[in-house]
This record gives structure tokens, sequence and C-alpha cells, in this order.
């Protein structure tokens, strides 16, 4: 910036206006004069430099298990966007749902001073979001939350709820869970959701048809086989989400089983694939835009919000893939 200025015949102040991205630029002939000769001399703005000048670097680092889950994927990319839409930059970083790696992730990332982190790996056992908060280290939870930290998620529970009561108000009676990891908070609440659904309906919670299992499609195929090999069956499964029940999905074309005229099956988070389906699958949207909008401004609120736990309600989406068991037994009956 030096050399700018005085190659250009003007003040080091008014180099670092004229270059400033933030500031409209000028039309005056000094500040044409200041951009000819930076870019002669092939002049850069160090945006980490001035962004510490300021007290910050103007970037978030952003924590998640895995890119190759689309549901986080697709979370990146929404806080992403509505960083940008703030002013700011994003780094992304995965910790393969580790608690080790995920600290060694935030202290790469915080070595790269991001402003603040916002954290979809949070585990309900995770000692990382309380050392955070002792550090006063700004962040957000999001998606999962630890009951503790700033954070912005769906109404897990009231997911859970909507997804088991659709199944029920189809007349569903013996309906299964797969249940994701328990471990997270959305995998403990959907499931606090399914068991008040069955509650409200009067109807008995079968502990054998409640399979605990990891997120991916593997966990679920695995999840499907336990609940629809035997003879004693659900009629319904509820997957607490997409990838899990597309592994079920799976489970039931092994079993030479068709949904939804042996099974009905509902999933949740609703990614874009689910829907083009060959029998697309009813599931719980989750508004990660407006999640993801929350989460950015609870990080940057200079005062903890009077709710530290910020819920957005989901949505369910019927399809094709849950149907009433009349409407199985009268399929039968027409084919045969």
């Amino acid at each position: 910036m030096h050399d700018v200025a005085k190659a250009a015949g003007v003040s080091i102040s008014t180099v670092s206006r004229v270059l400033d991205e933030r500031f409209p630029p000028s039309r005056s002939k000094s500040a044409e004069r200041v951009r000819q000769v930076a870019r002669e001399l092939g002049y850069r703005r160090d945006i980490v430099a001035s962004s510490l000048r300021r007290g910050g670097t103007g970037t978030i680092g952003v924590l998640v298990p895995r890119l190759s889950d689309t549901v986080m994927a697709l979370m990146y990319e929404a806080i992403s966007r509505a960083a940008h839409r703030m002013g700011y930059f994003t780094i992304v970083a995965s910790s393969g749902d580790d608690p080790e790696e995920e600290k060694k992730a935030a202290e790469s990332l915080l070595g790269r001073r991001v402003d603040g982190l916002i954290l979809a790996t949070s585990r309900l056992d995770d000692e990382l979001p309380s050392q955070l908060r002792q550090q006063e280290i700004a962040h957000t939870l999001v998606l999962r939350t630890d009951g503790v930290s700033r954070s912005s998620l769906g109404d897990d529970e009231q997911g859970g709820y909507l997804a088991t009561r659709h199944l029920i108000d189809l007349g569903h009676r013996e309906i299964g869970l797969v249940a994701g990891p328990s471990f997270t908070s959305s995998a403990r609440d959907r499931q606090r959701g399914y068991r008040r659904a069955l509650e409200e309906a009067g109807l008995p919670c079968r502990e054998e048809w409640i399979c605990e299992s990891g997120f991916g499609i593997e966990s679920g195929e695995e999840a499907g086989m336990r609940l629809l090999s035997g003879a004693d069956r659900p009629s319904a499964i509820f997957a607490v989400n997409d990838n899990l029940a597309i592994g079920v999905m799976s489970a039931a074309h092994r079993l030479k089983l068709i949904i939804p005229k042996d099974l009905s099956l509902v999933g949740y988070n609703d990614i874009p694939l689910v829907s083009r389906l060959p029998v697309p699958l009813t599931s719980v949207r989750v508004p990660f835009d407006y999640i993801a909008m929350q989460a950015i401004e609870l990080l940057l609120a200079p005062q903890p919000p009077a709710e530290l736990i910020q819920r957005t309600l989901p949505t369910l989406m019927p399809r094709e893939s849950s149907a009433s068991p009349a409407r199985r037994r009268r399929a039968v009956a027409v084919k045969s």
C-alpha cells in the first residue's frame, strides 16, 4: 500500500479508502490513478490483515460430521448463503462424527482466526461446546444441540410426532422406528415424538421394533432387515432421516416387499432425491435456509438472546411411500 501511495502521489489513507471494496468506488481522478497504479504494481489487498485491524476476519468456520452426508452438505450450503448475505465468508471442516477429530478441526479453524464457529457436530456427550463457552469463543450449534449453547435447529420432537401421527391417521397400528444414534439430540428428540404419538393414540410402544443405528444408508438397510425379516413385522416404519429410509427401502426390496403395498415408510429431512425415487418418499421437511439464517444471527448477536435454543417447525410432505393398511389389502384383493 505504501508503494502504491508513493507511485500515485497520494497518502496511504487515500489508497486504503480507494481500494477498500466495502465502499462504493470513487470516480475522481486521484482514485482512478490509485487503481491504475495498483494494477501496474500487481497490488492485492490483504483481506485478512485489513480485517484483523478491524477486529475480525469476516470469516466463519463451519464444522460438519461429513460432507458426503446430503443433509450436512445442504446445511453447509444454506449457512454459506446466509453468511454471504451478511458479508461473511465460510470455511468448512469435517470431523467424521469423532469428538477428537472435531476438536482438532475446531482448533484448525480457530487458528485461521475465524470470527466464530457453527457446529453441526454436537453430541450429547460432547465436551467441545462447553470448552468454547469457557473460553468465550463465539459459536452456535446447528441441527443438533447440547441444550446449553446457542442453537438453531428444527423442532425434532414435533417432526417425529408428525411422521408417526401421519402413519397412525392412515390406520397403522404396528409402527417400527429406525432411531438413529442415541448420542445426537436430533435422533433422541425424533424418537420422543414417535413415542408421544403412540401414547396419545393409545398404542403400545414395542421396544423390539425400535432399532438404534447410524445415520447412513447401510445402517438403514441393516435395521430394515432386522425389522422386516420375521413373520411378526410392523406394517409401517418411521426412519429418523432419509438415508435410513432409503436403506429400509433396499431391505424391503431384498425381502421382496412392495412399498407401500406391504410396508408404509416415512423419512426425515426431505432431501431433494427422495421426491424423485421410483416410489417417492413421504418425509418431514426441514427448513435449512431459515435454520442457517437463525444460526448466523445467533452467532453474531453481541448479547445472548432471550431464547438460546431456537427451534423451527418442520412440515410433513406426504407422498406415495405411505398408504393406509386398508388400501394395501384392497390392492392385494384386486391383484388376486
